[in-house]
């Protein structure tokens, strides 16, 4: 009955509040290792999340932007999490991936301001690099790369592990493609060398590897909609590829694109992550496929990590959700409660602790 509800949603075009685990305090996770790397060995851990703290502590949360699913639903595993541990949350977006100077005027703030620790979710892998203050707090890293002996934590995915998969699903899905007429490929993953884009990438063509798929595109530009409109026009007036692969935001952009051109038979769509839109496009059979790196899990472990390690616990190198493979006809909607934030959902900045209430 559960699931037909959900069903039943979905046809009318939104996303329902995720279902309440049943228990939120006992996680399946993995553990990567060496830290930072591109390739890693990941070990599978049962993981128990914090039911109570210490003190009420006050952590700051740093964001590229909340433009879009993917960082909407960390703010929401941010939040949830952070309410109900009852500690204090400050959350700042830089606006964009282009924008350096707004977060490391945030990070100075952050640093100045009475806050205990700070989650860094990166414009720029370098940014503490070229950040001349004192670093007095702890900081760990927040989906994305943080190049940074200081950095020891980072709470995510493996970005390439990420794009091998996707481009793997292309891979396995054309056992009979031939040298002389390859399977096209473009590529629309996001802004370049920020983010997670860049090891998406290098995954993806690694999958391809050796095989008579061939990129015919790489496009990038920031994960706005409109700006993916645009590529998607000159990408299909230069040439019609076999596959689309990108972004979830591309992938939104390229389902009325297609549709468009009346293109929706001919190229299939791969998403890099999981989105409502796309979800529903995999329901809708327009999308073929998508990752799902959990990101409302990643922002509730973001904030018990940074809580375990003020109260005394040692780092926890890399460590996040293991990576889902969501196929198109083979949705498990109950699977997906730590995956998008609710649709009535709306960005919060602020999490006051109930005792520091007026």
């Amino acid at each position: 009955m559960r699931q037909l509800i959900y069903i039943l949603i979905c046809c009318l075009g939104t996303i329902s509040s995720p279902v309440k685990a049943q228990n939120d305090t006992h996680w399946s996770l993995e553990q990567r290792t060496p830290f930072n790397h591109k390739i890693q060995t990941t070990e599978k851990i049962h993981y128990n999340a914090l039911t109570a703290v210490q003190k009420n502590w006050r952590i700051c949360a740093l964001v590229p932007h909340l433009k879009d699913a993917y960082w909407i639903g960390i703010n929401y595993g941010l939040v949830s999490h952070a309410k109900k541990l009852g500690i204090n949350l400050e959350l700042f977006e830089a606006g964009s991936y282009y924008r350096k100077d707004q977060q490391r005027k945030q990070l100075e703030h952050c640093l100045t301001a009475p806050f205990d620790a700070i989650l860094l979710g990166t414009v720029s892998p370098d940014l503490l690099k070229h950040y001349k203050g004192t670093i007095n707090k702890p900081i760990i890293a927040l989906v994305n790369q943080l190049n940074s002996p200081i950095i020891t934590t980072r709470v995510g995915v493996n970005w390439y592990q990420m794009g091998w998969i996707a481009g793997n699903y292309i891979h396995q899905s054309q056992p009979k493609a031939s040298a002389d007429k390859p399977v096209k490929v473009a590529l629309l993953t996001g802004p370049e060398g920020v983010g997670g884009s860049s090891w998406v990438e290098l995954g993806i063509l690694d999958a391809i590897a050796n095989s008579s798929i061939a990129v015919s595109s790489i496009r990038h530009t920031d994960n706005n909609r409109n700006l993916y409109r645009d590529q998607l026009h000159h990408l299909l007036n230069d040439h019609v590829p076999d596959y689309i692969l990108g972004s979830a935001v591309a992938i939104e952009a390229a389902i009325g694109a297609l549709q468009h051109k009346q293109l929706t038979k001919q190229v299939k769509l791969v998403s890099s992550y999981l989105s409502p839109a796309t979800l529903r496009g995999l329901y809708r059979n327009k999308v073929a496929f998508s990752t799902d790196d959990q990101v409302v899990l990643q922002g509730k472990l973001a904030v018990d990590v940074v809580v375990k390690e003020l109260e005394g616990a040692g780092p926890f190198g890399d460590i996040g959700p293991q990576i889902q493979q969501r196929f198109q006809g083979q949705i498990s909607f109950k699977a997906l409660e730590n995956s998008l934030a609710p649709a009535d959902f709306y960005p919060v900045y602020r999490v006051v602790s109930p005792s520091l209430q007026p």
